[in-house]
């Protein structure tokens, strides 16, 4: 089993256990690090992450996997807060996230560029809209490959 399948199974184990808690399931990762494999979940909420939800969350995921045990072999989950380069990755966080400063690339050039920053106007139609210093662009949200909000201050 690869990490692509761990994270195919923990995904939707993740988002069933968020609701609950008042949370959502910003991203999931699962990678070999120094000391072993890391399952790391980023949970996130209106008014901010707090040390109790991080907790809260782990003990019931953590009871989740148990059940299942869809991990082969030892692993440490770790679950936090996406900071405040928050990562966009549903169609949802473009709308959610419309008027902030965010940073962008694709998976093939649009208008001749991969890179992009700018004022997140929102999606429009599938298309993750940004106000740049050249002007309007539209992105298909399919040839996005990874975006995020950038701190602003």
């Amino acid at each position: 089993m690869g990490a692509r399948d761990v994270l195919a199974a923990v995904r939707p184990l993740a988002q069933e256990v968020a609701p609950g808690l008042g949370l959502e399931v910003v991203d999931v990762e699962y990678r070999r690090e120094a000391g072993g494999w890391v399952l790391r979940v980023f949970i996130d909420k209106p008014t901010g992450v707090t040390l109790d939800d991080c907790q809260a969350f782990s003990e019931a995921l953590g009871e989740r996997l148990d059940e299942r045990d869809p991990i082969p072999g030892p692993y440490s989950l770790e679950v936090s807060s996406p900071g405040i380069e928050r990562p966009l990755r549903q169609p949802e966080d473009f709308v959610r996230f419309a008027g902030r400063r965010i940073r962008l690339r694709t998976f093939k050039p649009v208008d001749g560029r991969r890179n992009w920053q700018g004022l997140l106007v929102g999606l429009v139609g599938g298309d993750v809209v940004l106000r740049t210093d050249d002007g309007e662009v539209a992105i298909p949200h399919d040839l996005v490959a990874k975006a995020h909000l950038v701190a602003e201050g």
